[in-house]
């Protein structure tokens, strides 16, 4: 419930949201209440003996951009989906959010009755969405399903002297992890570190109990982190540990079915022929729209490459199109530049697509990330694996050769 309350009250403090109106709620009726207030009323309908975890109900109603509809039209919108979804004669509270061009409203309510036992919920997500497309007749607003297809979530590159950097976070994090592909862990975080977003998993124990989670945190354009770290429990369940991972099992199906590697292989095979330099593979893929990541070790090898496409909205490590395109080869294929210390060109800002990350950027700064925190674009998860440096088989070799003459 706080949880819930917050998130909204945090955008009505900004400025970025404001309360339409409230329904069976104990409140003053001039819109001004405090959090505190809130709960309050809540829990003065909601008995102490729950039959269910899960008491509250939170919900989000986005019309498309181009639906301008009046506080007094939301408002008749938001009644009108409760009443449908039968939610009509419980407690809650609708707010406007305009913190994005897409203005939209929450709703935040009890969904249990006077005995603790939850509302009838059957086939609550079918029944919703049928009652959204009686709405978008009703009121002659664009079809969803038109939406999803020609709309892309706003993905921005953090900048942390803008300030508000938890804000700026929370709102790329959610647009790369619900509007791209990824298969590992290590391809979600080469595809935020492009946004100038660090990644990181963190394992523990509270109480021996085990617990996992994510933490992000802003880059600058060095790659190096800057600034306190954010928690995904202060973002939102939607970007959490347990969310990413099922993002990642539901995309890997996707990608299949829907065969979504073969543009970005075609294309990076192309490249591949006709480059000259790495810097030229790079500006090739950029122009259609292709972002690649290197990875590369103190010695400067190639141990890993991801490509992200934006077309096809999926992250790809080299390896999972194939062994042709995996880090050895990249590393064959640039070690002349690499040995005779061939000095890279500043890559220009793309002017058609200004959101991509500059080449530079992602290979050098992303480089400096991996170093300064123990390969954070690993392998672990799928992706590929780091290979042994030169001294690293110098030292096998002397051992076993050590061992012989034992």
């Amino acid at each position: 419930m706080f949880g819930a309350l917050a998130y909204n009250q945090e955008k009505v403090d900004n400025g970025e949201a404001k309360v339409l109106f409230s329904n069976k709620m104990l409140l003053n009726e001039d819109g001004h209440f405090s959090i505190g207030e809130c709960m309050r009323s809540f829990e003065m309908q909601m008995p102490v003996q729950l039959s269910t975890q899960k008491p509250i109900l939170h919900i989000s109603i986005n019309p498309h951009p181009e639906d301008v509809l009046s506080d007094q039209q939301l408002s008749d919108i938001a009644k009108e989906y409760m009443q449908k979804l039968g939610y009509g004669g419980q407690p809650y509270l609708v707010y406007k959010h305009t913190d994005i061009d897409r203005h939209h409203i929450h709703i935040v309510g009890l969904r249990v009755d006077e005995n603790g036992r939850p509302l009838n919920d059957r086939f609550e997500h079918r029944r919703s969405k049928q009652i959204t497309r009686e709405l978008e007749r009703k009121y002659g607003l664009h079809p969803a399903e038109k939406k999803e297809r020609t709309e892309r979530p706003e993905l921005k590159k953090v900048d942390y002297e803008a300030g508000d950097v938890k804000h700026q976070i929370g709102n790329t994090v959610k647009a790369a992890c619900y509007g791209y592909r990824f298969q590992s862990f290590g391809e979600y975080r080469a595809l935020l570190a492009a946004y100038n977003v660090c990644a990181e998993e963190v394992k523990g124990e509270i109480n021996g109990r085990p617990y996992q989670g994510i933490v992000y945190s802003a880059m600058n354009g060095k790659g190096e982190k800057v600034g306190n770290p954010v928690k995904a429990s202060r973002i939102g369940k939607s970007v959490g540990y347990e969310a990413v991972q099922r993002r990642m099992e539901k995309s890997g199906k996707v990608i299949k079915d829907g065969k979504l590697k073969e543009r970005t292989r075609k294309i990076v095979a192309a490249a591949m022929r006709t480059a000259r330099t790495r810097l030229e593979f790079e500006r090739e893929l950029n122009r259609q729209g292709i972002d690649v990541v290197f990875r590369r070790n103190d010695s400067g090898r190639i141990y890993g490459v991801t490509f992200i496409d934006h077309d096809s909205r999926v992250v790809l490590n080299g390896s999972r199109l194939g062994k042709e395109y995996s880090a050895n080869v990249f590393n064959d294929l640039y070690s002349d530049e690499r040995k005779t210390g061939i000095r890279q060109e500043q890559q220009p800002t793309h002017q058609e697509q200004p959101d991509f990350a500059s080449k530079e950027t992602l290979v050098s700064g992303v480089a400096s990330v991996v170093d300064a925190f123990g390969g954070l674009f690993g392998g672990a998860s799928g992706g590929d694996e780091p290979q042994d440096t030169a001294s690293q088989k110098r030292k096998k070799k002397k051992k076993k050769r050590t061992r012989r003459i034992d």
